[in-house]
């Protein structure tokens, strides 16, 4: 059928009807009388040759026929409805929902929204921070931060940011702390990827001590532990700089291990839209900025 001869008044009176499934309702809820909405619905039955409800004493029954085009009417509206919506103002907006992993987004992201917002107003922005364990469909996220490897099955990955593991404590600790070897005698925090610290002291040629204590999730916690004089944590330093110029935490040693990356990631059966493609250029266009110590 050609655009321009689809029926859309007579779709609306179908769709309201197979909702409500009274012929009462949906003429209620359109404003129209029920003979009117009678009317299109019998010449939408007609243009397409079959019927697309029975009555019965108490109202409508789909047909085999309507129940197969009441769903793809009422999504095809509601996706025009919602696209509507965002027009405020005389300017198009389109709310985006994006899960950060908490790290990334209180070390990296967050200082630098109000950048984004400025660029581009037509993008209500709405960030949800997480611990790195988050379900892109099932909470309803457009976009996703993650660490890890880019290895999500179902995900488009692209790789944002590296951020390296390295030894971190308050500074009162690291005084008592000349050598790797040191690190022996001083509290390991844990977090939940328990090889970081034994490939850390392989690197340095030093067997592992054994881990005691709790272990998190979050490296924030971690850092947040770290600071209070808990314990050394190995932290990504390059999300913790405010922690760091503010004397909260000091790097022990240079030598730092890669435990995976940050990655922007969305469903790979997911079309991109324009907000999504807007926040994707800016995040990548800001860290090129970073590297090259504009900002």
């Amino acid at each position: 059928m050609d655009r321009p001869n689809i029926p859309l008044n007579a779709l609306r009176a179908f769709e309201a009807a197979a909702r409500h499934l009274t012929l009462s309702k949906a003429a209620v809820e359109l404003c129209v009388t029920q003979a009117a909405l009678s009317h299109q619905i019998r010449n939408l039955e007609d243009r397409l040759g079959v019927r697309l409800f029975r009555r019965v004493p108490r109202g409508l029954v789909l047909t085999q026929e309507g129940a197969a085009l009441a769903p793809v009417v009422t999504s095809s509206l509601d996706a025009m409805a919602t696209t509507l919506d965002r027009f405020s103002g005389g300017r198009y907006h389109e709310a985006l929902h994006v899960g950060v992993v908490a790290t990334f987004a209180t070390g990296w992201l967050i200082p630098r929204l109000a950048g984004f917002e400025a660029a581009h107003p037509e993008v209500d922005l709405r960030i949800f921070a997480n611990n790195n364990r988050v379900s892109i469909p099932g909470e309803g996220l457009d976009l996703a931060i993650r660490f890890g490897d880019g290895s999500w099955h179902g995900l488009q990955a692209e790789r944002i940011f590296d951020a390296p593991l390295t030894p971190m404590c308050a500074a009162d600790r690291a005084q008592a702390i000349a050598s790797p070897a040191d690190l022996h005698h001083q509290p390991l925090l844990r977090s939940y990827r328990s090889s970081e610290w034994e490939r850390w002291f392989e690197g340095m040629g030093l067997p592992c001590p054994p881990l005691r204590g709790p272990m998190l999730d979050s490296s924030i916690a971690l850092a947040q532990m770290a600071s209070q004089g808990q314990g050394v944590a190995l932290l990504p330093a390059a999300l913790l700089t405010h922690w760091t110029e503010t004397g909260r935490l000091v790097t022990v040693f240079d030598h730092s291990i890669d435990a995976g990356a940050y990655w922007l990631t969305r469903l790979q059966s997911r079309p991109e839209t324009s907000g999504m493609r807007s926040f994707r250029e800016w995040l990548h266009q800001e860290l090129r900025d970073q590297q090259a110590g504009i900002i």
